[in-house]
């Protein structure tokens, strides 16, 4: 997410009560997730797992709970709990907007798009032309949603991520606000659920088309031609490269790659990164033959335990 104008490492540091190492002037242009960090923009890092990873990111700004060294060309913002103070900077910039109408002021909606009734349609949000919106649909905050698409009815787009630390008082959430992307020609169907990005976008891109109640978690990119089947759970921060084909009831884990041209069978758990142009069965998953055969053999394993026996 990037800020409406660039703010200085000083008023950050003075927005969340931190202390800093850097010029006072070394300006700041927005904040972002380690895996999508740009130069100029703050990321957050709280566990000695991943200072490594953090430090040497494209991130220009280190807001992280321990004195290190600061790479050279970057700063750093030093907090007891990067996690709070992250928060802090994401409701500043970022803070709730109410709607007191169904469809906002501020809402850009296309020539010859069709809004059916009790659709809700939020501050900023943009749509194409030649669009149709179902009846009982959300579409939150800031969404962008292209040309020639279709959202059926009971679908949510730009929900919350599910991303929490745990504490010992309760689970305490990241803030979101990021967006969900439809580019043109995109189908959604019934009783969907497309969460925004945390600080960057969900992206879902031209022709792909969505079987009904599937979830899409946050900062997930889905792209080109797909098709994915009913049932389907897509965990946060998933690439699901062009012409991917995902059968129903498949689950993914998080921060994995599928392949170009992929054929995922149905009742999948997609526990890794799988590469394109295959297909893939079961959980964890396997390329399709080679877990049939297994589950093949698996039936004979009775009857060569009754052969033993004899």
């Amino acid at each position: 997410m990037r800020f409406p104008n660039p703010h200085t490492l000083e008023q950050i540091a003075t927005l969340i009560g931190s202390s800093y190492v850097g010029s006072p002037d070394f300006l700041i242009l927005g904040m972002n997730e380690i895996h999508i960090v740009q130069e100029g923009e703050i990321v957050f890092v709280d566990h000695p797992k991943y200072y490594n990873k953090a430090l040497n990111s494209k991130a220009s700004v280190v807001l992280i709970n321990k004195n290190v060294e600061c790479p050279e060309g970057k700063a750093l913002l030093i907090s007891d709990d990067p996690f709070r103070d992250f928060n802090k900077i994401a409701k500043f910039f970022k803070p709730f907007k109410k709607s007191d109408t169904s469809i906002a002021s501020s809402a850009i909606i296309g020539k010859n798009t069709i809004v059916q009734p009790n659709v809700f349609i939020g501050n900023n949000v943009t749509i194409g032309e030649g669009s149709l919106i179902h009846s009982n649909v959300s579409i939150y905050d800031d969404c962008i949603i292209g040309n020639n698409v279709i959202i059926h009815a009971g679908s949510i787009l730009g929900s919350d991520a599910f991303y929490y630390k745990n504490r010992a008082e309760g689970f305490d959430k990241l803030i979101s606000c990021g967006r969900v992307v439809l580019e043109d020609d995109v189908e959604i169907g019934s009783l969907c659920t497309i969460d925004k990005g945390v600080t960057g976008d969900t992206t879902i891109k031209k022709g792909t088309k969505l079987d009904n109640q599937v979830h899409v978690g946050h900062d997930t990119v889905i792209g080109k031609k797909c098709l994915i089947a009913s049932q389907t759970g897509i965990a946060g921060c998933v690439v699901i490269e062009d012409e991917v084909t995902i059968w129903g009831q498949v689950g993914t884990n998080s921060g994995i790659t599928i392949g170009k041209k992929a054929i995922i069978m149905g009742q999948t758990g997609v526990t890794k990164s799988v590469e394109g142009g295959k297909s893939y069965f079961g959980t964890p998953v396997e390329e399709s033959r080679e877990k049939l055969k297994q589950l093949a053999y698996v039936k004979k394993i009775p009857s060569i335990l009754k052969k033993l026996e004899e």
